[in-house]
């Protein structure tokens, strides 16, 4: 086996630079705005101190779990099928296949529950800039899904280089978070990920809802139909459907948790129902009260009949 090199952890060598991009893009915001207030520029100091509270604490969860996950990769690594070294091309290959499987764990985590009781924090925040990109889960390592990562280390990929790459895709993904840059170029647009993307990513519009799960490359939402574009008249509504409305961190953290095991806990349901909470979509009720996000299209469609058959709204034939 190839000697493993020393991979850095590439998002904390960042943090400085996270720090001075967050203090220019608040420059830039408040020159481009003019506001009388800083909350009017996108930022707002409360939610700002909970996103980079939730960063760090993403970073302590970590390094008390991170063991856990990378021990499952190394103990499937024992039985890979390839020994893949650590040249350039293989880091390349690997970051591209990884990528692929970030948007599939993506994907899940806005379609099953369990996994969206640790990602919703990310969307929890109003307000969409650099600092929501901090605004990271301390409970990730609960939903298992570090178990898409499998078939890479069966491949032969180290872990390592895994855990690698996993960094430099959080670390492009960081400056997408911003309101201060519109379009980019056609050619980038049509291939990466951008921040016209990505902020339909974290809108509540219906149109845009479960829309946009790119991590780097923004060829996976194309390829799989959930590509949907911002459009100037549908400007983005950050946070969610139905939003928290609080800025302690604890609560952040663990509020869908609470809230996911209220519900499958309560009496007079069945066994299946019980299971359903945990793995259906978010805003499943057993006695559908709350709409999810397929309802939720369906009604702006019925409301706004021009809309049907537009990308991210059902056709006429969808709609109730």
């Amino acid at each position: 086996m190839p000697e493993i090199p020393a991979f850095p952890n590439v998002t904390q060598l960042a943090i400085p630079a996270f720090v001075l991009l967050i203090l220019i893009e608040l420059w830039v915001l408040r020159r481009l705005r003019r506001p009388e207030n800083i909350e009017v520029a996108g930022f707002e100091t409360r939610d700002t101190t909970t996103s980079l509270l939730m960063g760090v604490g993403n970073v302590v969860a970590g390094l008390i779990f991170g063991f856990v996950a990378y021990g499952v990769l190394s103990w499937a690594y024992a039985y890979r099928f390839f020994d893949i070294g650590f040249e350039w091309y293989w880091v390349l290959g690997c970051f591209l296949i990884d990528d692929a499987r970030y948007y599939f764990y993506h994907r899940i985590a806005h379609r099953c529950r369990w996994v969206w009781a640790e990602h919703v924090i990310h969307h929890s925040s109003q307000h969409y800039n650099l600092s929501t990109a901090l605004r990271q889960s301390w409970t990730g390592v609960f939903t298992g899904m570090f178990v898409l990562r499998i078939p890479l280390v069966l491949i032969g990929f180290h872990p390592a280089l895994i855990v690698f790459v996993g960094g430099l895709n959080l670390l492009y993904q960081f400056w997408i978070h911003t309101e201060a840059i519109g379009k980019m170029p056609r050619w980038f647009e049509a291939v990466m990920n951008t921040p016209s993307h990505h902020r339909v990513h974290h809108a509540t519009n219906p149109r845009y809802l479960d829309a946009n799960y790119a991590g780097t490359l923004i060829v996976w939402d194309r390829m799989f139909g959930t590509f949907v574009e911002e459009l100037p008249e549908d400007v983005p509504r950050y946070g969610l459907v139905k939003n928290i409305g609080t800025f302690n961190p604890f609560k952040v953290a663990f509020h869908e948790w609470i809230s996911m095991f209220s519900d499958a806990a309560q009496r007079g349901i069945s066994m299946g129902d019980r299971l359903r909470y945990l793995i259906r979509p978010p805003g499943w009720r057993h006695d559908r009260s709350i709409s999810g996000s397929e309802a939720l299209k369906a009604d702006y469609v019925l409301r706004n009949p021009d809309e049907a058959g537009k990308p991210g709204l059902p056709d006429k034939a969808m709609t109730r």
